[in-house]
């Protein structure tokens, strides 16, 4: 039976999660930021149930005797599921009733032909429940061939495939073997080592896709019928769960990663010139043509090879003035990744006010790619906990100087969770006073914001500044419960600007 068919047995929720555990080793990952999002907006979310339903018969036909028999719908998914499945539950079983997973664990025991991995997968999510996960996989001498094993792997030149780290070292008599014989023996080794593991790769290949059930199609389909917002794809909405699939699941080497001749040529006239501080001409222009070629992967390796967190300021603004005459634009992921790995440490680093050329860099860029600067910079200095004076200036100039009217909203809105400081405060009376066009929704969350945080402000001038700001420049938002909740917080105020607030306040109310 498909797997297509088997994810109509479930409601539109749990297909999306579902769908993002047939895609396969990355199906982990989606599957938990799929499942954050959805305890998000629902902290009810019946994962449970969804247990449950995998646990019940389905009719199916037996391969075998050709006859109608019931099997758990979960045993009728395809075994790459299954061992998706299997490391989800190990991630998030604390937070689900133990009942339902050695209930789903006792239908995949009742199958007879489970392969090793489903079987060593299974055995350690029953240790998860029984055992609390303290007890150890490995035994001390499996951990000793392991890591000999690793050791092997370390340095070496060694051609051939996989079969020749296994293999016991052979005593080689080449005192009674002519190097004729040796060579060909060698020779001959390695091409039927080398072959087949051709064989095993093309094969990995073919099978994979097939081996997915068709999960790619399957999450498209789920995804649009629940929707998510672009907003929910940053990188912040990763969970620390995240980082433990890397405990089951085979971490991505980047090693893999390969960049083509052309890019590989690019990446070195663009090193020399960063390096050397050289004129940039129209030929470089073309040379930063390649960004717009490479994959995600593919532009983290490039990065990492320019070093550009170390490029001095003089080249940085030569890059960054090519990187603007580039046609066309780069990507929205290419330039998300260049301002992350150029701009953000050198901003976060800053002890003393911005240079000239500093200041015209980051400004020229963010008034082209604005929302990479607000998601890849502006936030993370926003939620930093060393953001300082510096910092906070060369924002508000940004702000004021290279941001349209709807990135300064996304700004904005990134202020209204968190704690606030000092620094938070002049960034959002920066936003105000650029007359933002506010929704009555988001008016409500900033009041009911400014009420939560006004009791660590009530001696800041910053704090009661900002307030105669709402009071003056945002009088036709102030109503109904926000004009109450503005009242609360003026009482509370201990600056010699409480009486010109509660002024303020009451010429709104006549």
């Amino acid at each position: 039976m498909e797997a297509k068919e088997l994810l109509q047995r479930f409601d539109t929720r749990s297909r999306l999660l579902l769908g993002a555990l047939l895609l396969g080793s990355a199906g982990v990952s989606k599957a938990l930021k799929v499942f954050n999002r959805q305890r998000i907006s629902d902290t009810d979310f019946p994962l449970r149930n969804l247990l449950e339903r995998l646990c019940q018969g389905e009719p199916c036909l037996d391969r075998e005797s050709q006859a109608l028999t019931s099997k758990p719908l979960v045993c009728l998914f395809p075994v790459s599921f299954k061992w998706s499945l299997l490391c989800f539950l190990h991630l998030v079983h604390t937070i689900l009733p133990k009942h339902c997973i050695l209930s789903l664990i006792d239908c995949l025991s009742q199958e007879g032909n489970a392969d090793p991995w489903t079987a060593a997968l299974v055995g350690q999510l029953h240790r998860d429940i029984l055992e609390g996960g303290s007890r150890e996989i490995l035994t001390p001498q499996c951990k000793k061939s392991v890591r000999e094993l690793c050791d092997q792997f370390k340095g070496t030149g060694r051609s051939g495939g996989w079969s020749s780290y296994f293999a016991k070292t052979e005593i080689c008599q080449t005192d009674t073997v002519p190097p004729s014989q040796l060579q060909k023996r060698k020779s001959g080794e390695l091409d039927v080592d080398s072959s087949h593991e051709g064989q095993q790769r093309k094969r990995m290949k073919m099978e994979l896709p097939n081996s997915g059930g068709g999960g790619v199609g399957l999450l498209e389909e789920a995804a649009g019928e629940t929707e998510v917002s672009p907003a929910d794809e940053s990188p912040q909405d990763q969970t620390p769960a995240d980082d433990a699939v890397a405990s089951l699941l085979p971490p991505h080497d980047s090693s893999s990663v390969i960049l083509p001749e052309h890019i590989k040529a690019a990446v070195s006239v663009i090193k020399e010139l960063l390096e050397t501080e050289m004129e940039w001409d129209q030929s470089t222009v073309a040379t930063l043509g390649v960004l717009n070629e490479c994959d995600p992967g593919q532009v983290d390796m490039l990065w990492g090879l320019l070093q550009l967190a170390e490029v001095p300021e003089q080249p940085l603004a030569q890059f960054c003035s090519c990187l603007l005459a580039l046609s066309p634009d780069l990507s929205h992921s290419v330039a998300a990744a260049l301002i992350r790995n150029l701009l953000l440490n050198k901003i976060v680093c800053l002890s003393e006010p911005a240079s000239r050329l500093l200041s015209s860099a980051v400004s020229s860029v963010c008034t082209r790619y604005p929302r990479p600067m607000c998601q890849e910079v502006i936030k993370p200095v926003l939620e930093g906990d060393q953001t300082g004076t510096v910092q906070v200036e060369l924002i508000c100039r940004l702000i004021e100087d290279s941001l349209e009217p709807q990135y300064r909203l996304l700004v904005f809105g990134m202020t209204l969770s968190g704690s606030w400081n000092e620094s938070i405060l002049s960034v959002i009376h920066c936003l105000l006073e650029t007359r933002l066009e506010l929704t009555e929704e988001c008016f409500t969350r900033f009041t009911n914001q400014l009420s939560s945080q006004s009791p660590s402000f009530v001696k800041s001038m910053k704090f009661a500044k900002m307030l105669l700001t709402v009071l003056t420049k945002y009088q036709s938002h102030v109503k109904g419960g926000c004009r109450h909740t503005l009242s609360c917080c003026l009482d509370a105020n201990g600056t010699f600007l409480k009486k010109s607030l509660q002024a303020a306040l009451k010429r709104i109310s006549h």
